[in-house]
């Protein structure tokens, strides 16, 4: 009983932290995917904190590789979302939003219209980032490419930050 008392109180601590200063992408990802747990196995084989398909790990893994381990575990997520984040920008010419980003690692094929479920996980992302889902996720719109006036327009921008004090 100590043990879950225990436990408690660190995941209690832990959200207080994360209400306060938001989370770090892939600790975001870890903890929405399995809880932080290393040695999670995905009703589809899925395996890592990071619930990595098979053949999304086969691909980028090398063969000594422990999906057991964050520290070999991570670079192999992170490669794999370079690229579907490269074929992103190439496709709408600018950065995945947080929302995005999470669509890419749970149904890159549902990027321009995610399912009510993925965009109800998506949000809950974004709420341990403490960020804000884009627009289109917020209203269940399609994300479409931008045309190639706002293409030129948005090259190289970066979104503006505004901050209100009420």
């Amino acid at each position: 009983m100590k043990w879950k008392m225990l436990s408690l109180g660190v995941v209690l601590a832990f959200s207080a932290g994360v209400h306060v200063w938001g989370m770090e992408r892939w600790a975001a990802l870890a903890q929405l995917e399995s809880g932080n747990n290393d040695h999670a196995l995905g009703a589809a084989g899925e395996v890592s904190r990071y619930q990595i398909k098979p053949r999304v790990w086969h691909r980028y893994a090398p063969a000594t590789a422990n999906w057991r381990n964050a520290e070999q575990s991570l670079p192999i997520a992170q490669a794999a979302m370079r690229d579907r984040c490269a074929n992103f920008e190439r496709t709408f010419r600018r950065s995945p939003t947080d929302f995005e980003f999470y669509v890419l690692w749970n149904a890159p094929a549902q990027i321009r219209k995610p399912s009510a479920t993925v965009a109800k996980r998506a949000r809950r992302f974004c709420n341990l980032l403490k960020s804000e889902p884009n627009a289109a996720a917020l209203n269940d719109e399609a994300v479409t490419p931008p045309t190639k006036t706002q293409s030129a327009a948005h090259l190289g921008s970066r979104p503006e930050v505004k901050v209100s004090l009420k």
